[in-house]
């Protein structure tokens, strides 16, 4: 079934629990189980942004690629220690979670896991650039990583094999919590974040074979002007 079918389905089956039982059916009939939900205590911005950002503007930031039938999907939320998007400033560090999974969509959702074509995710990749006011950007860099995926994703353990860990739904996902964006000058107005993974994709389920890619993604997330700076909040080990 693909993604239109899918979508059509759901559609269906919305309208009827909703008739039946109301708000709270649809509620759990579209929650996702698939992978790590944002924090629901991240508060979206209500304040007009001085840069476009879809991850402040929402308190969450969301990204579908399409390779070959493969939907990647980077996820992006501010966590529990800066929840409020509208009080990140240039000073002080602000803190934010992201996962990042394949799907196969040439398959349904709940079909048979040895029916989808593994993913596995080799290297994660983000840089940083920072926006200016009054226009260009700087040398500043608050918020890099290169990394070996296996090693540094929240399951100590992953499933994993010469290519890297498996990140095909719904049973492998990368995982990164409570990442630190450094403090900017405080003439920053925005920051771009630029993702890459690079990743093995199956030929086709159960098959040796495998293809190299990488993903791209970028990330604007606006910065307020104050001179007051990012408060973060004390959270435990284990908060996102």
């Amino acid at each position: 079934m693909n993604r239109t079918r899918v979508a059509v389905a759901t559609a269906a089956l919305v309208a009827s629990m909703a008739a039946l039982t109301g708000c709270s059916a649809i509620e759990d009939l579209t929650g996702s189980s698939d992978e790590p939900s944002a924090s629901a205590s991240a508060s979206p911005s209500a304040t007009p942004t001085p840069y476009e950002s879809q991850f402040t503007r929402d308190g969450t930031f969301q990204s579908h690629i399409d390779v070959n039938g493969v939907d990647f999907v980077y996820t992006l939320y501010p966590t529990k220690s800066t929840p409020r998007t509208n009080e990140w400033y240039p000073k002080g560090r602000k803190y934010f979670s992201f996962t990042f999974q394949g799907y196969d969509l040439d398959q349904d959702l709940r079909d048979p896991f040895n029916t989808k074509r593994k993913v596995w995710l080799e290297r994660i990749e983000v840089t940083s650039t920072v926006k200016l006011t009054g226009g260009g950007t700087n040398s500043e860099r608050p918020y890099e990583l290169d990394a070996v995926a296996k090693n540094i994703t929240f399951d100590p353990q992953p499933l994993s094999t010469k290519y890297g860990m498996l990140v095909t739904s719904p049973k492998g996902a990368f995982e990164l919590r409570n990442q630190a964006i450094r403090p900017t000058a405080m003439d920053t107005k925005g920051i771009d974040l630029h993702f890459t993974a690079t990743v093995w994709i199956q030929e086709r389920a159960g098959s040796n074979e495998y293809y190299k890619k990488t993903i791209k993604q970028t990330v604007p997330i606006a910065i307020f002007p104050s001179k007051t700076p990012t408060q973060a909040q004390s959270i435990p080990v284990d908060a996102n």
